[in-house]
């Protein structure tokens, strides 16, 4: 499996309280997440117009397996297969990882030569809870129920990008020394008037 992941020195943010280091994930931490998460974002588009929905996917063997009926995401992805998905965990403003991954779109046939995968798709997503929601759910769209054809496909990722924050260290929590975000100039603004007034004491 040929992924490509993008580099890039850690960066360091200044917050009203902390220092926060945002640095990339290696291939296998973003695998990892994309791994143990079931719920991402999915990314298409049409001519010039994108579109995002909420899935449920299991990722395996480099691709990532999800269940859906006909609908829009179904046909812009029949017709434009190249798709991203983003993941993340968040588990404050301070300490998150977020994964986005760029692959192709193929749908899993009810035909004879795909029930294999299709069986492999089922295996994959059933430890899932309701995985088939919110797909399989009766939908009104102009005052008509929408059909419920039931769509597997998988993603065949070709590149994966990752980064993830934790707090670097504790500012100091004397106001005059602190970055003030909320300033209407940014938080850089607010820190070089905050260098320049402590080089004048």
């Amino acid at each position: 499996m040929g992924l490509t992941a993008f580099g890039g020195p850690p960066r360091l943010y200044v917050g009203t309280r902390v220092v926060v280091l945002i640095r990339e994930l290696s291939n296998q931490e973003s695998l990892d997440l994309l791994t143990h998460t079931r719920l991402g974002r999915l990314a298409c588009a049409q001519g010039t117009q994108p579109y995002i929905v909420p899935i449920y996917f299991a990722y395996a063997a480099g691709s990532l397996y999800s269940f859906a009926t006909v609908g829009r995401k179904i046909e812009w992805m029949r017709a434009n297969p190249r798709v991203c998905v983003e993941v993340d965990e968040v588990v404050s403003s301070q300490q998150w990882k977020s994964v986005v991954a760029f692959g192709r779109y193929e749908e899993l046939l009810d035909e004879p030569e795909g029930q294999d995968l299709r069986a492999f798709a089922h295996k994959v997503l059933q430890p899932t809870g309701m995985w088939w929601e919110p797909a399989y759910v009766k939908t009104i769209l102009g005052g008509a129920p929408r059909p419920l054809v039931p769509v597997f496909y998988r993603i065949h990722l070709d590149q994966i990008t990752g980064h993830c924050a934790t707090p670097a260290q504790t500012a100091p929590t004397d106001r005059r020394r602190s970055v003030l975000v909320s300033d209407k100039a940014g938080w850089l603004g607010s820190l070089l008037r905050q260098i320049r007034g402590e080089r004048r004491r």
